[in-house]
């Protein structure tokens, strides 16, 4: 068996179907997790998440990258990109997602670096993203980028959950 090839490469509209399956797998995987539901029920996309993956290909202000093992997209990575108080840009990963059994191959790692790369050719001069109490996975991918937690969110359901 040969080697498996990741690539990364920008969404176009036509990757449209493949985009919102992914977020649909990334959305099924996210209420599983703990803090999963608050995300979900802050997400102004709520209602059609899916939907708002596409749209991030025509926002002018987002990177909407696809990973790929040999031609075939396996995940995604959003980053959007905003002017903060200063007049500094910040970058924010808003979402990467690849599918469990292309895990642990490259794909996410090819993802983000992508990403950095376009953050910094865009001028910003910092990137942050979320990670989920628990998921130590996702933490310990961040940390394996050079980004640190700078804060955490605390929640609580006042309804007696």
């Amino acid at each position: 068996m040969g080697l498996m090839e990741e690539s990364v490469r920008v969404a176009e509209l036509a990757d449209r179907d493949i985009l919102r399956s992914l977020a649909a797998e990334a959305r099924a995987e996210l209420s599983d997790k703990k803090g999963g539901d608050v995300v979900e029920r802050l997400d102004p996309h709520r209602a059609d998440s899916r939907a708002g993956i596409v749209n991030a290909v025509e926002d002018p202000d987002a990177t909407l990258l696809l990973g790929d093992i040999d031609g075939t997209p396996v995940g995604y990575g959003l980053m959007t990109l905003r002017t903060v108080v200063d007049g500094s840009y910040h970058a924010t990963v808003e979402e990467i997602f690849v599918l469990p059994e292309a895990r642990s191959v490259g794909v996410g790692e090819a993802i983000i670096e992508a990403l950095l790369d376009d953050a910094r050719e865009r001028g910003a001069v910092a990137v942050q993203s979320m990670a989920l109490p628990g998921d130590r996975a996702t933490k310990n991918f961040f940390e394996s980028q050079g980004m640190v937690a700078r804060s955490i969110l605390v929640h609580r359901w006042l309804d007696g959950r």
